[in-house]
């Protein structure tokens, strides 16, 4: 038996939490896992996983052997990278991120992250919510604003910006805003969640904040939509400051009360809390500072 490769996959069953997923994941098919399972459990000669048809838990044993597998898999990647005589990373690297940082930020950055090594196989997970790395089976999870709690590190990478805007196809109907309580007086689209009190929070010059309030005509789930629907003069909305900084210098989006700011998000990185950290993290961690903030290398 290849102990490394059983190590790979009954890693990616824990983290991914069922023997279909880790499959999908890894390019096999179900049945394999399920084999691969069954034979490291036979060469230990200690059950991992309780598995039935509705869920499958981690035995003690289970988890103590992942943490380890984990550090080792790390330390032969690493190994691999010194044994083949260069610096290029090799394998799969997977990174999750919210939607507008994904799809906005992120394309260029992979771009780079490619041209410096080439080797380095790269899936890319988009979602608004928080990813905890350990749980979710990601090597780096990008995340905007509160990061919950979890079993990882948190690296802060910049900030991200949010505008209220409208476009001037819509303010030339229907008038521009030039004091907080005004706002009431026009149809607001958001992304859901945002905003659920009625009130929208703006921070004047002195830092002071005061809640505006906001008529709510329309939700999405996505950026996208409320993108469009702002472009074609449907009301007046908040965006990040990335999908729609061509906009606003366009002319396309007009920004509103530009005295008064909408808070925005931090920017964090979260990867496993491994000690040393794995070189193609530290790698991408690097890229992501070098291209989204600033701040100091991770430990070793």
């Amino acid at each position: 038996m290849d102990l490394l490769v059983a190590m790979r996959v009954y890693v990616r069953v824990v983290e991914r939490g069922s023997m279909s997923a880790a499959a999908r994941d890894l390019g096999m098919g179900q049945p394999a896992v399920s084999e691969r399972i069954d034979r490291l459990e036979q060469y230990l000669g200690a059950r991992l996983l309780l598995r039935n048809t509705r869920k499958l838990s981690v035995t003690d044993v289970g988890a103590a052997f992942y943490e380890r597998s984990k550090q080792v898999l790390e330390s032969a990647d690493d190994a691999l990278t010194v044994a083949n005589g260069d610096q290029s990373l090799r394998g799969t690297f997977r990174i999750a991120a919210p939607h507008g940082v994904g799809e906005v930020l992120l394309p260029s950055i992979l771009l780079q992250m490619r041209k410096r090594h080439p080797l380095l196989k790269i899936e890319l997970i988009l979602n608004d919510r928080i990813v905890d790395p350990v749980t979710e089976g990601v090597d780096i999870s990008l995340r905007l604003g509160d990061l919950g709690e979890g079993s990882f590190i948190a690296r802060k990478l910049g900030h991200v910006g949010r505008v209220l805007v409208a476009s001037p196809a819509y303010l030339d109907e229907h008038g521009v805003p030039t004091i907080p309580d005004e706002l009431a007086d026009h149809p607001f689209l958001r992304v859901s969640s945002l905003f659920n009190s009625g009130r929208l929070p703006l921070i004047g010059p002195e830092g002071r904040t005061e809640l505006a309030p906001i008529d709510i005509v329309l939700s999405t789930s996505h950026w996208r939509p409320l993108h469009r629907l702002l472009l074609d003069g449907a009301g007046i909305g908040v965006l990040q400051e990335p999908v729609c900084a061509e906009d606003l210098a366009s002319g396309r989006l007009i920004r509103l009360l530009p005295e008064l700011a909408v808070p925005g998000f931090d920017l964090h990185a979260l990867y496993p809390a491994i000690r040393p950290v794995p070189s193609r993290i530290r790698a991408v961690l690097s890229l992501l500072e070098e291209q989204l903030g600033s701040a100091s290398p991770p430990e070793n």
